[in-house]
């Protein structure tokens, strides 16, 4: 049997190269426009900026390359910050129970949506449509529509610490980089995804239990979207119930961005960090040059529908 992933790794050379070279543009000439931008301090706001993003990136990444979508992650990540608020008060829990809940919640999401799929053969646009309805209506539920704050010291530093110089968040993003590329490239999960992407008839017809890999890119892709959420919480200091808002789009388009095909069967967890690391240099160098929200909106809109484009020309 043709290894899918060296079939994925010519498919995505073109595309990762011209990732590379726009990432290069934009450095040169944001080094030259602004003395701030090549700094030590503004090079590691961009990292924690992109940690975020990137984790859900991650996740995503699995799901499209089985040539399934998940709208729900911005959801997830609102969910996750107020239960993760609601025991990271000081004096009440340790540090391990708030992370440990919010993992849990957004692992029983994605493995909520992934048995929806599987079961009722709906497609996975509308079943995560209606979870991240469900997700916005149950985060203001539990928070009670307001912000939980009053976190304690020893949360707040998964979000913002450091060691050794390095913010916490990027040493998070660098090891779930490398657990996930893992997963996908070296393990029979990982092979099992590519074949469900590439042809999912043949797929189920050469024993592969297409369900359960299902099951599996969808609880993983929770369980990073908790993750990116247990981040923002412990950042911004508190539980916000809006958290998360338009989360998804800048995820999906960071896979698509790095190669991952919306057609399934192809993507790498290197071209979606490369994909995530590009929006993060665009949107801070809009930021450096005193660019408004609301064009920066418009620029990645554009910069999503390009990356479709390219997509459908493969």
């Amino acid at each position: 049997m043709k290894n899918p992933l060296k079939a994925t790794t010519h498919l995505n050379h073109l595309s990762q190269y011209g990732i590379l070279v726009a990432f290069f543009v934009i450095c040169v000439v944001m080094s030259i426009a602004t003395p701030n931008f090549l700094t030590v301090p503004n090079l590691m706001i961009i990292g924690t900026q992109v940690s975020i993003n990137a984790l859900l990136a991650f996740g995503v990444t699995f799901v499209i390359i089985t040539g399934g979508i998940d709208l729900s992650l911005g959801s997830i990540v609102a969910v996750t910050g107020v239960m993760t608020a609601t025991f990271a008060h000081p004096d009440t829990y340790p540090v391990i129970v708030p992370v440990f809940v919010g993992l849990l919640t957004g692992l029983c999401i994605g493995g909520f949506n992934g048995l929806i799929i599987t079961k009722s053969k709906v497609a996975p646009f509308i079943v995560t449509l209606g979870t991240m309805t469900i997700g916005r209506g149950l985060a203001l539920i539990i928070s009670k529509g307001r912000p939980i704050s009053n976190l304690s010291d020893e949360f707040n530093f998964i979000g913002g610490g450091n060691i050794a110089g390095i913010p916490f968040p990027i040493i998070v993003m660098l090891l779930a980089f490398g657990i996930c590329s893992i997963i996908l490239n070296k393990t029979t999960l990982g092979r099992y995804i590519y074949a469900v992407g590439g042809n999912e008839l043949a797929a189920r017809a050469s024993g592969i239990q297409v369900n359960q890999i299902k099951m599996w890119v969808y609880s993983i892709c929770g369980l990073l979207s908790a993750l990116g959420g247990i981040l923002l919480t412990s950042r911004i200091t508190t539980g916000q119930p809006n958290a998360g808002t338009g989360f998804e789009l800048d995820a999906i388009a960071a896979a698509i961005i790095g190669g991952t095909s919306t057609s399934g069967g192809t993507g790498t967890m290197s071209g979606t960090l490369l994909g995530a690391l590009l929006i993060g240099v665009i949107s801070n160098s809009l930021d450096l040059l005193n660019v408004t929200s609301y064009y920066q909106q418009v620029v990645m809109g554009i910069i999503i529908i390009g990356a479709v484009v390219m997509d459908g020309k493969k």
